[in-house]
């Protein structure tokens, strides 16, 4: 079972400055949040996907592979489309995919996906509303898309019948703006 953490988007909406998932959040920068989250779920293995900036130096020493998606402005699903490469390459049967902007979902919470094998597709549920992370077997990874800015919604919009859920603990919040990032704060 590997980890996905998606890492590689511009953080438009988080306005000029620096990139908001090095952007100080509770003494550290945000993605290594999610970052640690991974690597303390011991997965198999794990990646994160890059592209719009560095993260060698945050996320790097925490054994986590850089997969650097040169497409990242085409979209999450390149990102995702790379991390799933990787995984292929490396002879996984199934990745659990998180994002590098909520900081908040625990270690319990990829473990707890990445162990509910029910469906082709499981995500986390955090009080009945589907969140990342997910987990996609790989029976299912050519039908996720390779362009645009969804990737495993997508497909889970698409395929209903493939995807179950599992309750999972934690807070699925996402950081995209500077007032999201003092909010959970």
């Amino acid at each position: 079972m590997a980890g996905i953490l998606l890492a590689a988007g511009e953080g438009s909406r988080f306005g000029a400055g620096a990139h908001k998932l090095l952007a100080d959040f509770r003494g550290r920068p945000l993605v290594a949040w999610a970052g640690e989250a991974l690597a303390a779920a011991r997965l198999d293995g794990c990646c994160a996907v890059t592209g719009a900036v560095d993260l060698e130096a945050v996320l790097g020493p925490l054994g986590i592979a850089l997969v650097h998606n040169p497409r990242w402005r085409e979209g999450q699903a390149t990102s995702l489309r790379a991390g799933l490469e990787w995984c292929q390459a490396g002879g996984f049967d199934a990745a659990v995919v998180g994002l590098g902007d909520q900081p908040l979902v625990p270690p319990v919470a990829w473990r707890t996906v990445a162990d509910a094998g029910h469906a082709p597709i499981v995500t986390a549920a955090y009080g009945g509303r589907r969140r990342p992370p997910v987990r996609l077997d790989r029976s299912v990874w050519g039908l996720v898309p390779s362009t645009g800015d969804e990737g495993a919604r997508a497909l889970m919009r698409r395929r209903p019948d493939l995807v179950g859920e599992v309750a999972c603990e934690g807070d699925p919040a996402d950081v995209d703006t500077p007032a999201d990032l003092r909010r959970y704060a």
